[in-house]
Formats: C-alpha cells, sequence, structure tokens
C-alpha cells in the first residue's frame, strides 16, 4: 500500500511540530505540539510555560520536565484531545486541508522511528493513532463532499 508518511517530507504540514499555530480552547498554539503538551496539565502555570515556548521541541521539552503534574486521566483523554487539535487545524489552514484531500486513500503515517503510540514505531509496527486521526478525518471530509454534491445535483 502507498503510504503518506509525515514527519519532514511532503506531507510534513501533519506533524505536530510543523509550523501551523491553532487556536485551541481559546488559546492561540504556536504549533499543535504546543497545544497538545500543554494539555497534559490542569495547572494553568505550566500549560502557559508550554505554550510560551519558542519551539514545538521546547515545548515537549518543558512537559516532559513536568511529568509528575500530568493530569491523572491523561491516558484515557489523550487521543480525544489530540483529535480536537489535529481537527482545528485541519479547519484553519486550508493547505492542511487541502493536503489532507490530496492524500486520497493514501495509508497516512506519521514517521516516528521512537513513538510506537502516535506513530509507527522502531519496528513499523506502530499503532499509528496519529495517521488514523487524520485518516478518520479525511473519510469524514470526503463523505461530506459527496453529500454535497448528490445533494446540489
Amino acid at each position: 500500500m502507498k503510504t503518506a508518511s509525515f514527519y519532514e517530507g511532503p506531507w510534513y504540514m501533519f506533524s505536530n511540530f510543523s509550523a501551523f499555530s491553532v487556536r485551541w480552547r481559546g488559546h492561540t498554539w504556536p504549533t499543535s505540539e504546543h497545544a497538545y503538551q500543554a494539555a497534559k496539565f490542569t495547572d494553568g502555570g505550566i500549560a502557559a510555560l508550554v505554550r510560551k515556548a519558542p519551539s514545538a521541541h521546547d515545548a515537549k521539552k518543558i512537559a516532559q520536565a513536568h511529568a509528575e503534574s500530568v493530569r491523572p486521566d491523561w491516558e484515557i483523554v489523550r487521543v480525544t484531545i489530540m483529535e480536537e487539535i489535529v481537527r482545528a487545524k485541519v479547519d484553519q489552514h486550508p493547505y492542511v486541508a487541502k493536503k489532507l484531500i490530496q492524500s486520497d486513500d493514501l495509508e497516512i503515517i506519521e514517521d516516528s522511528p521512537t513513538d510506537g503510540f502516535w506513530g509507527r514505531g522502531p519496528d513499523y509496527k506502530g499503532l499509528n493513532m496519529l495517521g488514523k486521526i487524520y485518516m478518520k478525518i479525511r473519510t469524514e471530509q470526503q463523505d461530506a463532499f459527496i453529500r454535497d454534491v448528490l445533494g446540489h445535483a
């Protein structure tokens, strides 16, 4: 199966580290990674530190430095939160939405060699949850387009 693998490269816009700001839950985040990392905390002070981080990499490092303060339900809510953030990114950036549609029926894979939850992982057997979120949103957009076309025919 052909894939749209992202980390860098032609599908970079799907990466949480790509430079697309996201308005989510009352704040503008420099990247979706900033929003995701901040969502780990109920402490507004830590979330503000993450939001002000100069890069997505720094946002992740700040969150890691405060691992003891991660909300207790994080493992339960993290996929839902990531989906909210990705939906906001796609809705707010026509370029990202266009590229999502252009990926057509390709399997979207976060090409992370280290993350076996959000990406492919070191053995290519990762869960690829971030790719699955993008493919879910893409299917919804394709279905909506078909409904619109058939509804206006």
